[in-house]
């Protein structure tokens, strides 16, 4: 329009200076705006990092605070003689918080970051002892470390066996042992274990297993053999099958003892965690080569004593029947009359008797309920043994 105007009238060279001198200050007012808007963002992102590190810091002086008071509980549980640790007490503690927390903090990371606040403040009395099939990074160990924190002290054990009699002598508080999967089925040791052990399962642990194959070089073409257990194989079979056509399958007593072998022989390779890999120096060769991509290992926690109701409960218990006609039936009629639900049956040949089998049964529902005592009771009149492996809380 400027431009229009001065070739329509042309400006005296006065008028033309006013024009200048008015377009440079015009120019020059837009450059601070331009400095502020640019500025703006980079305020505001300091001043949120700022209240960020505030919160951390009250985060800290919090945490100190309750770690105090929990050295003050651990010393009257001292004077009363009272157990040192109360998974009741952890569960009410994880539930409170996970109904207050509205969000957007999620939920599974919530409970991740409380069971090792309570770990640690629980390490401030003494670490909680858990023995597992060991070395270190099988998938015990991880389901204990998912049960228990960072800061209890794990006792690495060659036997199944073993983690049972770890707890039976008091060297363990805890034990944690594979008791099925769910492509591979029971782990038929655990159940045997429970037979002459007066241990009760005290928890259940839930774990998504993922199998991976390792090696050094990480090459499928240096292969000559696989360690691992199993179970493992049968989780991987069809991926072997496939992939490693007649390359043998050899046993280890565990999946992290599999990593160790194949970490001392450029020509093996192992079938075990990703945690594995990374402690024993180990390339990943085939990730996740189970069969089944729902690959789920159930876990049981093994103390002296099972814990009390808490409304979300599970009872196991493990029999060897009569045998007679209907003898099926006279098995399964008291919970089906009693209306609870049966989660879980396995039969074991006995060992001591052709064809004499000894039962495990999982059911919904505590040995304290009612209904749940009556019905092992009416069980218990058609059989040879009945035993109460514990009552414990379900997983998940």
């Amino acid at each position: 329009m400027r431009l229009y105007l001065t070739r329509l009238f042309p400006l005296s060279n006065a008028a033309k200076k006013v024009l200048a001198t008015a377009q440079k200050i015009n120019y020059n007012s837009q450059i601070p705006s331009r400095q502020v808007s640019a500025d703006m963002p980079k305020n505001k992102l300091s001043d949120l990092r700022k209240k960020i590190d505030e919160i951390d810091d009250q985060l800290i002086d919090l945490l100190n605070e309750r770690a105090r008071i929990v050295i003050e509980v651990g010393n009257l549980k001292k004077t009363e003689k009272l157990d040192f640790h109360a998974p009741s007490r952890e569960r009410e503690i994880l539930e409170r918080l996970a109904a207050r927390n509205k969000g957007p903090f999620p939920q599974n990371t919530l409970r991740a970051v409380y069971r090792e606040i309570l770990s640690s403040s629980l390490s401030l009395e003494r670490p909680l002892k858990v023995a597992y099939l060991g070395p270190q990074a099988t998938f015990t160990h991880m389901a204990g470390m998912q049960q228990f924190g960072l800061a209890a002290q794990y006792v690495p054990v060659e036997s199944i066996k073993e983690v049972f009699t770890e707890v039976e002598r008091g060297r363990a508080d805890y034990g944690v042992v594979p008791i099925e999967n769910s492509t591979s089925g029971a782990v038929i040791y655990s159940h045997d274990m429970f037979i002459d052990s007066d241990l009760k399962i005290s928890a259940e642990i839930i774990l998504e297993v993922s199998q991976h194959l390792l090696s050094k070089s990480g090459k499928l073409e240096d292969i000559k053999k696989i360690y691992t257990i199993p179970p493992a194989a049968a989780q991987c079979r069809q991926w072997l099958e496939k992939n490693l056509p007649g390359v043998p399958v050899l046993d280890a007593p565990s999946t992290a003892r599999a990593a160790e072998m194949a970490a001392d022989d450029p020509t093996a390779g192992a079938i075990a965690s990703e945690m594995a890999a990374v402690l024993y120096g180990l390339q990943i060769t085939g990730k996740k080569i189970e069969d089944n991509t729902s690959n789920i290992t159930r876990f049981l926690v093994i103390a002296p004593k099972s814990p009390g109701k808490t409304g979300r409960d599970k009872t196991s218990i493990m029999f060897s029947i009569k045998d007679k006609v209907g003898a099926l039936y006279t098995m399964l009629a008291p919970f089906a009359e009693a209306g609870i639900n049966l989660n879980r049956l396995d039969a074991r040949p006995s060992g001591r008797k052709v064809w004499d089998y000894v039962f495990f049964l999982d059911m919904e529902g505590h040995i304290e309920d009612e209904k749940v005592a009556a019905a092992i009771e009416r069980l218990r009149q058609d059989c040879m043994f009945l035993k109460v492996l514990g009552s414990y809380p379900r997983s998940g």
